[in-house]
């Protein structure tokens, strides 16, 4: 099978990964067919080897000179060392042995050193920060000034553009062991004990000697991979080790055109999972020369807002449309709701260690196997939230025509002084996931996704950067809140929902930034780094007018107006919703066939919703498990025309 990717004009290589199961495998000495617990009985020995040789590597190099040499990129004789972890390693003379009297070939210590070798190239950039953090420590560490934080940034490589949370994290580190020990630590590796291994087989790192995969002919669909694994845990002689043959069901996401690489192979819910890595071709992305743009405000309760914008040959930029919603309040009370269950969980656990009583080890077991259900399941839930925003925000930009994504960056928020329950939910949303996988399908279809300062996107007024005023709700103009935002100027007197002038901002000031567009190399994701002033008063949202028949004369003749015999079916006032199943149309718009609404439709997410009520209200519909799509909603908003209001110029909501 030829490993060469034939690409069109205008194409580009991308390398992605998916989840496959293998359920089976052959040995193909003896013939005998694996199960699924044999097949996972023999990858586990070859793990628990690869693992063995890992931590002692990492054991071995866990300090702050060998990190230094190996991220140097240079042997002792100044040559330049490999990209691949398990010849920079052997390179430089950091070798491994498995136990004596175990017989494994150099391909497992390959995958041990690669193993090894990622995870000794990765901790460099952190201990980078931390001794930038060390080395600009404040007078107090809970605020520095602003001297402080040009100091420390200074003192950090690339902390020019790093986020203030990470500085923050680290030095809340470095206090927690300062209380403990009584001293500033010296470095991260006196900070982080040596990380444990996760058991898997990098087979990326091995030849045909090891594995091997290629897709099958006859189904394109299913791919054989086929390996050498142990016949017992503790390999004597090479003798011990066999061949195995597995099939793979290739995922629906694999296309396919696709060259399907060696997986990684691991063990996680008594199944064996590989994550199997593929390249494909896939429409490149521009930094520049963007005339649609969808841009994306996150927020709480309203998770994602879009809506796009078009720049005009003239420099002009107008919105497509009034925008629309991804609401899934439902979804994150749900989470609220296990959180709680975690933490009393949590709680629970505590008490019984301090307690130190033998005879509490059952019970104590008991809360830690519950504290693992919940974790999965919140990462699940989180897991389906994540995929679903950015599925919906991805097929918001492909039906407009769109050919970027801006998106806010707003890793550096905190959140703070909101209260207690509104700090927590702001903190535990999944803003870095949804972006990930936005990224992710967004390259498959050839849009870019930029990230742009999130300075003021809801502060200023989109058509006139007015700073505007923010009230509870368009029929409360007095009352001070955050959900509505009204424009002062009379000349404007634009108003809307916060989130919706938003987003309208942000694909703003991404047109008119775009030449500023920069791949940043670390993490290799498009960003635009900071505001330009001259630039930033361009970024507005020319108004459209509402197109208005100025002549009224009379065209032709008047439609007749059909004199009905009995009213329309509309015109009728429903009936009373019958007790049980019956043909006739129930009151409101619920089936004829069903008694009564799902739980979760009386939760207060309507599309014309501006807040959720606070006094007696409970999230019934996630509590009682209604179900997840019932608590997505991406309906664009339809806000009523608000009451008039003789000290605000109502503008138009469109």
């Amino acid at each position: 099978m030829s490993r060469k990717l034939p690409l069109a004009d205008g194409e580009t290589s991308r390398t992605a990964c998916a989840r496959a199961l293998i359920r089976t495998g052959v040995d193909e000495k003896t013939g005998e067919l694996l199960t699924a617990a044999a097949l996972m009985e023999r990858v586990g020995w070859c793990t628990g080897l690869v693992a063995q040789m890992t931590g002692t590597l990492l054991a071995e190099h866990w300090n702050t000179t060998d990190v230094d040499v190996l991220a140097a990129g240079q042997d002792a004789g100044g040559r330049k060392v490999p990209s691949n972890a398990w010849m920079a390693l052997r390179r430089l003379g950091w070798t491994t042995a498995p136990d004596e009297g175990v017989k494994v070939n150099d391909r497992i210590v390959r995958m041990a050193q690669e193993q090894a070798g990622r995870a000794l190239r990765s901790v460099k950039w952190r201990a980078d920060v931390v001794d930038g953090v060390l080395a600009a420590w404040p007078a107090d560490p809970k605020k520095r000034t602003p001297e402080e934080w040009d100091h420390v940034r200074a003192a950090i490589p690339g902390g020019e553009y790093l986020p203030s949370s990470i500085i923050r994290s680290r030095t809340r580190q470095i206090t927690a062991f300062e209380r403990k020990h009584g001293r500033l630590a010296a470095d991260l590796f006196e900070l982080e004990p040596t990380p444990r291994v996760p058991r898997m087989l990098l087979l990326a790192a091995c030849d045909r000697q090891q594995a091997t995969i290629e897709r099958l002919a006859t189904e394109p669909t299913k791919a054989l991979l086929r390996l050498q694994l142990p016949t017992r845990p503790d390999p004597q002689m090479y003798a011990d080790w066999t061949w195995v043959e597995c099939p793979i069901a290739l995922p629906p996401t694999v296309p396919g055109c696709a060259v399907i690489h060696l997986p990684t192979l691991r063990i996680a819910g008594g199944q064996v999972r590989a994550d199997l890595a593929y390249t494909h071709p896939v429409p490149k992305t521009q930094r520049t020369g963007h005339t649609v743009a969808l841009g994306v405000d996150w927020g709480l309760n309203t998770l994602l807002s879009a809506g796009a914008a078009r720049l005009h040959d003239d420099g002009r930029a107008t919105a497509l449309g009034s925008g629309a919603q991804f609401r899934a309040a439902g979804v994150l009370a749900k989470q609220y709701r296990l959180r709680r269950i975690s933490e009393r969980l949590h709680a629970k656990t505590d008490h019984y260690v301090r307690l130190a009583d033998p005879a509490l080890d059952g019970k104590n077991a008991v809360l830690a196997e519950e504290i693992r259900r919940v974790s999965e399941r919140r990462s699940n839930l989180n897991d389906a939230l994540a995929w679903a925003g950015a599925r919906w925000t991805v097929d918001q930009a492909a039906a407009v025509g769109a050919t970027v994504i801006y998106l806010e960056d707003l890793r550096s928020m905190e959140a703070g002084g909101m209260g207690r329950t509104h700090n927590t939910r702001m903190s535990q949303t999944v803003r870095g996931q949804i972006a990930d996988r936005m990224r992710h399908l967004a390259a498959e279809v050839g849009i870019a996704v930029v990230t742009v300062p999130p300075r003021n996107t809801s502060k200023h007024c989109p058509h006139c950067l007015t700073p505007l005023r923010h009230r509870k709700a368009p029929d409360r103009p007095t009352t001070p809140g955050w959900k509505w935002a009204i424009c002062p100027s009379r000349d404007c007197g634009w108003q809307s929902d916060r989130d919706q002038g938003a987003w309208r901002r942000i694909a703003a000031r991404g047109l008119a930034h775009q030449t500023k567009t920069v791949v940043d190399r670390a993490s290799g994701t498009m960003v635009i780094r900071r505001v330009v002033d001259t630039m930033e008063a361009k970024a507005l949202i020319t108004a459209t007018p509402k197109p208005s028949r100025t002549d009224r004369s009379k065209t032709g003749p008047t439609r007749p107006r059909t004199n009905h015999l009995m009213p329309r079916r509309r015109e009728v006032p429903s009936p009373v919703r019958p007790s049980g199943c019956a043909g006739q149309r129930p009151e409101g718009h619920a089936p004829a066939d069903r008694r009564r609404l799902p739980r979760a439709a009386h939760r207060h997410q309507g599309v014309t919703t501006i807040s959720t009520p606070t006094t007696g209200h409970q999230p019934r519909g996630a509590a009682l498990g209604a179900g997840f799509h019932l608590h997505a909603h991406a309906a664009p908003p339809r806000w009523a025309e608000p009451v008039s209001d003789l000290t605000v110029r109502i503008g138009s909501l469109s």
